[in-house]
């Protein structure tokens, strides 16, 4: 994907960088892949509003992507690169020769008439899914099981991938967006190639309606409340009050929020970049 700049003909577009759709081929979704999508405005069952800044937004229907890649060894053609309203990437229409259909994430490269498969012993091409331990090392995925069966859960955003480097035992170690190196079971599934749309980093909205569209609404920051509403709120003046920290009073830049006790602890290696 790439992105556009466009002639600064209203104030909106002054400074808004654009995405372009060149990659999509098909503008409808299809009908048995869709459930509707229910918006709340962040109020609950009661009408009480429980999440702030969550309201409007167009209308959106959810995709049922299928994370897991569980019908192995039947290959499936690529029949059209779609737009999800509810993520960052791109996704991919499958039709598998068995006559079913599924959407997947699409990796970039990932071309129309193409076919990917899912199994232990496929080819470790762009688009198709194996076992970790199949997969030779180097080799850049996505879409990575934590635990094996569950399906994808790292490595799904746009733009996003891991690098497999190393295989000991019954795990394999992966270098993740972050930096962070962490082990995973090598029975678990991962998809080879990077998620498409990675331009989407260098999107600019350039107003505050393109952001009310995309169902957010304003943010008041905490300093310009009142001390009765914000610990941070108050002060004569334009006071710049204090520690960042939220509404509850957790502080917002630099306190660890990792439980010591979580299981995955043993499994990370080394910890990400420092900021």
């Amino acid at each position: 994907m790439a992105v556009k700049k466009l002639r600064p003909v209203t104030p909106g577009q002054r400074y808004r960088v654009a995405p372009m759709f060149t990659e999509i081929t098909k503008s409808e979704p299809e009908k048995a892949l869709v459930v509707t999508r229910k918006k709340s405005g962040g109020r609950n069952n009661s009408g009480k509003m429980t999440m702030r800044y969550i309201g409007g937004g167009h209308k959106q229907k959810i995709r049922l992507i299928d994370f897991k890649r569980s019908k192995t060894d039947v290959p499936a053609t690529v029949k059209a690169i779609e737009y999800d309203p509810s993520r960052t990437a791109r996704i991919a229409l499958l039709f598998y020769a068995d006559g079913a259909k599924s959407y997947i994430i699409a990796p970039e490269g990932l071309q129309v008439g193409q076919t990917v498969v899912s199994g232990e012993n496929v080819a470790p091409e762009v688009g198709n899914a194996l076992p970790l331990g199949k997969i030779p090392l180097g080799t850049i995925v996505h879409n990575i099981e934590l635990k094996p069966g569950r399906g994808g859960a790292m490595a799904r955003s746009a733009g996003s991938y891991c690098q497999l480097v190393a295989r000991e035992g019954k795990y394999a170690t992966i270098k993740l967006p972050s930096g962070e190196s962490r082990r995973v079971l090598t029975t678990c599934m991962a998809t080879v190639g990077t998620v498409s749309n990675g331009d989407h980093m260098n999107v600019t909205l350039g107003k505050a309606g393109r952001n009310r569209w995309l169902g957010s609404r304003p943010r008041t920051r905490g300093v310009a409340m009142n001390p009765v509403d914000h610990p941070m709120g108050g002060g004569e003046g334009r006071a710049s009050g204090g520690h960042p920290r939220s509404r509850k009073g957790l502080y917002a830049k630099g306190k660890k929020t990792r439980s010591p006790k979580k299981y995955s602890n043993n499994l990370i290696i080394s910890r990400g970049k420092k900021k």
